[in-house]
């Protein structure tokens, strides 16, 4: 039977801790790396499980078992990419995100890293659910670009070449012309408070770098957060959003 509802869980990049407590408040029974889902409910994730944070092997541990038994499903995000180009052999930055993720697989059995090739390969660029309503990718949607250009995009975004009023580079804007009825879930930009505009919804709210693990639960629309243990990484990104956020809250 079809699952009823969704909880629609924002980046995680490999913090399984925050991601136990996120699964608690929304009422998942959780022993070792196994989840009950309350009754009728299933897991969504909006891409980047993996990278940048303590644990990601165990995060996928806990997401591959759930997609196993029919209790979870994912996008392919950016980073999700990464991890897979490096484990099937492409060259990896040393001191780059993915880096630490490979060590943390030394510690697995050999299966491990072949069942995560196998699980990452598997994931789609956008999910439907709810008969169209509600369309979750990681960094967002072009849906009437062509096939290939909107697998890239759902992946990855896309960035201009020019720099923001941040001084940030600046990511190609999709949501202020989005007009489409279906809600878009999605992640990739990190924001301090999940951020709805129009019929789209950012749930990245920068769990790994200290801020928050947010989940959407649909149809409810009710938005749940749990706050980051510690930060796990930096970004400029993140600095000056959660700057301008500190210095609006202060007026």
């Amino acid at each position: 039977m079809s699952p009823l509802a969704y909880d629609i869980v924002g980046d995680v990049h490999g913090c399984a801790d925050e991601l136990r407590d996120l699964l608690g408040v929304l009422g998942y029974h959780l022993r070792k790396s196994s989840l009950t889902p309350p009754s009728g409910r299933q897991l969504i994730f909006v891409g980047d499980l993996v990278n940048r944070g303590p644990d990601t092997a165990g995060v996928l541990e806990l997401v591959m078992r759930a997609a196993d038994a029919g209790h979870a499903r994912a996008v392919m995000g950016n980073h999700d990419r990464k991890l897979l180009r490096a484990l099937d052999g492409q060259r990896v930055n040393a001191s780059g995100p993915v880096a630490p993720s490979l060590r943390q697989f030394e510690r697995r059995p050999a299966a491990f890293r072949a069942q995560v090739t196998e699980f990452l390969n598997d994931l789609p660029p956008r999910l439907e659910l709810d008969g169209g309503r509600v369309v979750v990718v990681h960094a967002g949607d072009l849906p009437h670009a062509p096939d290939a250009e909107r697998r890239e995009y759902n992946i990855a975004g896309r960035k201009t070449g020019r720099r923001d009023a941040l001084g940030l580079a600046e990511r190609h804007d999709w949501v202020t012309p989005y007009c489409e009825q279906a809600l878009v879930v999605y992640g990739h930009t990190p924001v301090p408070e999940p951020q709805q505009r129009g019929r789209t919804l950012n749930l990245d709210t920068g769990c790994v770098y200290g801020g928050q693990l947010t989940a959407l639960r649909y149809p409810e629309m009710e938005l749940s957060s749990v706050p980051a243990r510690r930060a796990y990484a930096t970004g400029k990104r993140w600095r000056v959003l959660s700057a301008l956020e500190g210095a609006e809250s202060e007026e």
